[in-house]
């Protein structure tokens, strides 16, 4: 069985990265919550909050390039964004549907991230698409000689798609340097892994194909971050893919329209509860002597800043004109 591979002692991080991965960690998780609070008040369709997520999403985007590496989130990567440089307005204004809105200018549901300049792919709702679509972007960049990986992201109900196990498999053929990211939260919506598959770690499956496959403890930013540090290396230098395997949990229901108390116990969500990966960092730093109570109440209040700014400006967003809502989905003739 594949065990947990533990952070080590020391990382190479500087005091500033440290820090910066705390600050989009809190990040995330403010902006999750007030996704949740804002549908609530009728302010949003539906939302897909990343409560739990933060360390493995943060933790795997820390180490990639910005505006150079492809991206393939799906729709909890919040952490992944914002740590790639979406702003929390960008991510506002798609939940808000705005005509402004980066993502789709109004048109996709919220939580379907998309950024040209930073190479955030846009993507579509049926699990697992993203993933042979990310393994085409690596294989024509590999074609073309370029330093550049993609990073597709997904939950464990993901991996029992034909999508994935195609895009696994063409992949390791081919040594595309794409990176896949499971951020593996126990549940396929309401559906328990142990009823999807016969594994304990479905990284297991990645020897199958013929590439290295880890599970890690998802809720360890740090842990985290250096997997993908060796995968992204292992990427560029020309070894093909990776697979990550991040266990971690969702501490609220799969979406808005969601009631988790149908099929999770009380004392499960607060076992994992426990293991906040937000809390648990800001410990560690504190620890390190890298947070103490002044610089975390400093990056609280600038993160509580950031979110309430970025909610103004969505709220008072304009709204597409109605004669766009077929663009660009069709091909439109000059002059019309």
């Amino acid at each position: 069985m594949t065990a947990v591979k533990e952070a080590p002692a020391a990382l190479k991080l500087s005091d500033e990265q440290l820090l910066e991965m705390y600050y989009k960690m809190l990040l995330a998780r403010t902006l999750s919550i007030r996704q949740r609070l804002l549908q609530r008040m009728g302010k949003g369709a539906i939302t897909y909050s990343g409560e739990g997520h933060e360390a493995a999403q943060v933790g795997t985007a820390f180490a990639l390039r910005p505006g150079t590496d492809w991206l393939y989130t799906y729709y909890r990567d919040i952490g992944v964004v914002l740590t790639i440089g979406m702003t929390p307005a960008e991510v506002l204004t798609g939940f808000f549907a705005t005509r402004d809105d980066v993502n789709s200018g109004g048109r996709n549901m919220p939580s379907h991230f998309s950024h040209k300049r930073l190479r955030i792919v846009s993507q579509g709702a049926p699990v697992a698409t993203q993933c042979p679509q990310a393994v085409g972007t690596a294989w024509a960049s590999k074609l073309r000689g370029l330093d550049e990986v993609a990073a597709v992201y997904f939950g464990d109900g993901a991996t029992s798609t034909g999508d994935w196990h195609e895009a696994m498999n063409f992949a390791s053929v081919h040594k595309a340097p794409v990176i896949f990211v499971c951020e593996f939260n126990q549940y396929a919506i309401s559906v328990h892994y142990k009823k999807q598959m016969a594994v304990e770690n479905v990284a297991l499956r990645a020897q199958g194909y013929g590439m290295p496959g880890i599970t890690v403890d998802g809720n360890d930013v740090l842990a985290v971050y250096e997997a993908m540090t060796d995968a992204v290396e292992r990427a560029r230098g020309g070894g093909g893919p990776s697979f990550i395997e991040a266990k971690t949990y969702r501490l609220v229901p799969h979406s808005s329209d969601d009631d988790d108390r149908r099929y999770r116990t009380k004392d499960e969500v607060e076992s994992w509860s426990a293991r906040d990966p937000l809390v648990r960092f800001a410990r560690r730093l504190n620890e390190m002597g890298k947070l103490d109570e002044r610089r975390e109440k400093e990056i609280a209040e600038r993160v509580a800043s950031e979110v309430d700014e970025a909610t103004e400006l969505g709220e008072g967003g304009a709204r597409p004109d109605p004669e766009s809502a077929l663009r660009p989905v069709f091909v439109e003739e000059k002059g019309s």
